[in-house]
């Protein structure tokens, strides 16, 4: 690790080579994105996610420290430090996602010595492809290597999820973490959000490949919209419980049931738990559409997520919308829908490949005559997860 030789000592002045014959650990950690099965994770339902090709790079070792860690960002030119002993929450966004993880370690077991990290990535970010779950997992993993805490993948999976609900703030479900870290290449995860259970389809798309249309917009209700429709699903599901006590999550909940709690529920609350069973339904149907390579209802399943995301869950934005009525009516892109949250990111679009080049173009136009904003056209893979590489 080259501490010893920063660009600019002025930006970092602390970082030295402790102990420069230390063996570095290089760790490779993806973004992932999700075909269909939006906010269904944290109500206990399916996704349809995977790794993808664009990653975050790590390089960890012990610095000799006994109990300093220094973290430096190629990507951001900055750095800070933390002890292992005093572990609270940074201003910085980044920086939680990174005491996170080790705050939620050492709940479990012991770091014996300082570390540093040099971390650089090549996610887009605020594109909705999860950066922040690949710089948790990575981080994770390569903690795991380098102190020989024998964790298990899913344990990991378990400590990044935990670093995010309980360090860095968000509520979310597991998908993002799951998909990061256990993903293989070439395939899409059917995931069992319940159970964990895991079903790995082969990614057949013939001649076509994913395209992510960065709209390039974050709007500041992303994250409270986020954490309101969380709560409207768990009031509805209260309300629906105590109607009948046997129901658990709203996967033991069908279209009848619901039907005879309609009164009970607000609409918004309505709304809500029934875009999330036909989602359910869509993901199921989409994973059957893919085994069977039939990338015709695939996109339509696709399409009708999307138009439940924005009438439904009322998470989309003018923005997206644009994005998918743009790919709407052409025979060369399949299907088209808001991936990630809402209110922002990217869309996701099943094209033929031959036909990238020229649809980019004309977005790219369309999207800036009407926005002013150029959006950001990423052309992804499905990859294998997380892991240990040799530099």
């Amino acid at each position: 690790m080259n501490f010893n030789q920063p660009q600019n000592p002025k930006d970092f002045p602390f970082i030295r080579n402790i102990n420069p014959g230390e063996a570095n650990i290089f760790v490779e950690s993806p973004g992932r994105i999700n075909l269909i099965g939006e906010h269904t994770d944290y109500n206990h339902g399916f996704v349809f996610p995977t790794a993808i090709d664009k990653k975050i790079h790590f390089e960890i070792s012990k610095n000799g420290c006994k109990k300093t860690c220094r973290i430096f960002s190629e990507t951001y030119k900055s750095w800070f430090w933390f002890n292992l002993s005093s572990i609270s929450k940074s201003p910085e966004s980044w920086e939680n996602h990174i005491l996170g993880v080790v705050h939620e370690i050492l709940k479990i077991k012991n770091i014996d010595q300082g570390f540093d990290c040099i971390i650089k990535s090549d996610l887009p970010a605020g594109a909705g492809i999860s950066s922040s779950a690949a710089l948790e997992c990575g981080l994770a993993t390569g903690l795991n290597e380098l102190f020989q805490l024998n964790f298990s993948k899913l344990e990991i999976v378990n400590i990044a999820r935990a670093a995010e609900n309980n360090f860095v703030g968000s509520n979310c479900g597991i998908m993002d973490q799951f998909a990061s870290v256990m993903s293989k290449k070439d395939h899409f995860i059917l995931l069992d959000c319940l159970t964990l259970e895991a079903k790995f389809i082969p990614a057949d798309l013939k001649s076509c490949k994913i395209l992510l249309i960065n709209s390039m917009v974050s709007h500041n209700l992303a994250e409270s919209e986020y954490n309101i429709r969380r709560s409207e699903c768990e009031h509805a599901l209260k309300i629906i419980k105590h109607k009948f006590p046997e129901v658990k999550t709203l996967r033991d909940v069908d279209m009848e049931l619901l039907e005879s709690c309609k009164k009970d529920l607000s609409e918004k609350e309505y709304i809500r738990v029934l875009y999330i069973l036909q989602e359910n339904e869509r993901v199921l149907k989409a994973a059957e559409a893919m085994k069977n390579g039939d990338l015709k209802k695939l996109g339509e399943l696709m399409n009708q997520s999307h138009y439940g995301l924005k009438d439904l869950y009322e998470v989309s934005c003018k923005e997206l919308d644009f994005l998918v009525k743009f790919s709407e009516n052409k025979d060369f892109i399949y299907g088209s829908r808001m991936m990630g949250g809402g209110f922002g990111g990217c869309t996701i679009n099943i094209i033929e490949e031959s036909h990238i080049a020229d649809f980019s173009a004309e977005v790219k136009i369309a999207y800036q005559k009407e926005f002013n904003i150029t959006p950001e056209i990423i052309t992804v893979v499905p990859s294998k997860g997380t892991s240990i590489y040799q530099n």
